[in-house]
């Protein structure tokens, strides 16, 4: 059975948490026998912003200065999420350790099935998008806001969109992360939004469908799952010092800096 590291990092800061991913992912291409599953948290609650978004555009900046509200970019695609109140994953590993020929979209499924299973240790019905739309609802359009519009593999209970989740592929290596929400925290996020996303509330939280795990045993049931899913051990480490030596040079240069954050370059 493959063995792949287990790395709980606890709640760190925005920046801090965008480095530790960004570190993972290029440590990780120096030696890709080693994939990784994180888990974390956010301390302060922080709004991210998608790869390729215009934060001045999509935010009222002004606000988020005056309330404290961190902002960072991540690495990933997509829209903006508020981050609080929530268990984050984030995974590293490669094509390979999905399949030799898992494309992008069998990629998905593959790495988001742990979370179907961990929902469904709860009791709940969960299904991706894809598979329970009779609606035709349209499907991957894109939204300003993460929780405003569904992706084909985003999870959905009762109808309502769960969480979300990002990708990011480069040669040999791919770096997914997304969120479980304990509680629901997207009206506080939409303030800070220049335009409304009506579609956002109709996102659900755990504590919307009447449980509220801790966060340790919300881990416990992750780890459960995505064990049994992906078929490997989950094999508890800390990150290694290079690991960490990488993460505080992207934090200073990267994810610190206004130009990468609010304009995207690095």
């Amino acid at each position: 059975m493959c063995k792949w590291r287990l790395i709980d990092t606890g709640p760190l800061d925005g920046p801090r948490n965008m480095a530790l991913d960004e570190a993972l992912l290029n440590c990780f291409q120096k030696d890709p026998t080693r994939p990784v599953l994180r888990l974390y948290g956010w301390n302060p609650p922080t709004l991210s912003v998608g790869r390729y978004q215009d934060a001045a555009a999509a935010l009222k900046l002004d606000l988020c200065r005056e309330e404290g509200v961190p902002v960072v970019r991540r690495m990933t695609g997509g829209g903006i999420i508020y981050h609080a109140a929530e268990v984050t994953y984030s995974v590293v590993c490669a094509p390979e350790h999905l399949g030799d020929r898992t494309g992008v979209k069998d990629g998905f499924r593959k790495l988001c099935g742990f979370l179907l299973g961990t929902y469904q240790r709860l009791g709940l019905d969960a299904r991706f998008a894809v598979d329970c739309n009779p609606g035709e609802e349209r499907l991957g359009e894109r939204t300003s806001y993460c929780f405003a519009g569904k992706e084909e593999f985003d999870v959905i209970i009762n109808d309502r969109k769960i969480g979300g989740n990002a990708q990011r592929r480069l040669s040999g290596a791919i770096l997914q992360h997304g969120s479980i929400p304990l509680e629901n925290r997207v009206q506080q996020g939409m303030r800070y939004l220049k335009e409304p996303a009506p579609g956002a509330t109709r996102s659900v939280s755990l504590a919307d469908l009447g449980h509220m795990p801790e966060p340790d045993e919300l881990k416990r049931l992750l780890v459960e799952s995505f064990q049994e899913r992906m078929g490997v051990e989950l094999v508890s480490e800390s990150p290694t010092d290079q690991e960490m030596v990488t993460t505080g040079k992207l934090e200073e240069h990267k994810y610190l800096c206004p130009s990468w954050t609010f304009e995207g370059r690095s």
